[in-house]
């Protein structure tokens, strides 16, 4: 499937109709995720043939794109079951097949090496301090291949030092620099849109 292609269907998929400001509920745009998804599988072959979780999955736009990119099979995970019914409406519209789970990060139960690749848009941890780092910890724990995740290029040194240092991260490396679009979602966004410059990490566990 080309980039484009991807891009065009992510477009189409529902998003959130209430977001949850605690859970700091942001759609992972379309061109975001395409790109994520995109590199993952044509630079490092990490989605085609391979078990894929979406941590955090919310409506499920990277959990979907895994699948449209051929992984075996995808685990979509999310602490709120409002956003769990519509990822799972968006799958049944693309006639995708991904496992839902209703769970907090912290509470997963995975064993052992089930799951290769982990993608995610994760809370950049502005409501809650630490909150992004807590699911890079958790998805390193999980993956034995790579975790992708997306983080404010703001907290870069942060991100690094913390992944290498207490998440247990064999390497931890910026692939690129995006936009992400954040739209008027809540009552404290005085403006329409804006541009947030989000880092692109890959984050390879050290297996022990």
């Amino acid at each position: 499937m080309k980039l484009k292609q991807l891009e065009s269907l992510l477009g189409d998929l529902q998003q959130f109709s209430d977001p949850k400001v605690e859970l700091e509920q942001y759609p992972t745009g379309p061109h975001i995720a395409s790109r994520l998804l995109y590199t993952a599988e044509n630079t490092f072959d990490d989605i085609s043939g391979k078990v894929v979780a979406d941590f955090g999955c919310g409506c499920g736009t990277l959990g979907i794109a895994s699948a449209l990119l051929g992984a075996e099979h995808v685990l979509g995970i999310d602490i709120d079951p409002e956003s769990l019914e519509i990822a799972s409406q968006n799958a049944a519209d693309l006639e995708v097949d991904i496992d839902f789970i209703w769970s907090d990060i912290k509470s997963l139960k995975l064993r052992g090496p089930l799951v290769d690749t982990i993608v995610m848009n994760p809370p950049f941890g502005t409501r809650k301090k630490g909150s992004d780092m807590e699911f890079v910890f958790m998805a390193l724990k999980v993956a034995s291949r790579a975790v992708y995740s997306l983080h404010k290029s703001t907290t870069r040194d942060y991100i690094r030092r913390t992944a290498l240092r207490d998440c247990n991260a064999k390497s931890a490396d910026i692939l690129c620099e995006l936009r992400f679009d954040v739209l008027q979602l809540y009552k404290f966004h005085k403006k329409k849109e804006v541009d947030i410059a989000v880092d692109l990490w890959r984050f390879v566990p050290r297996l022990i």
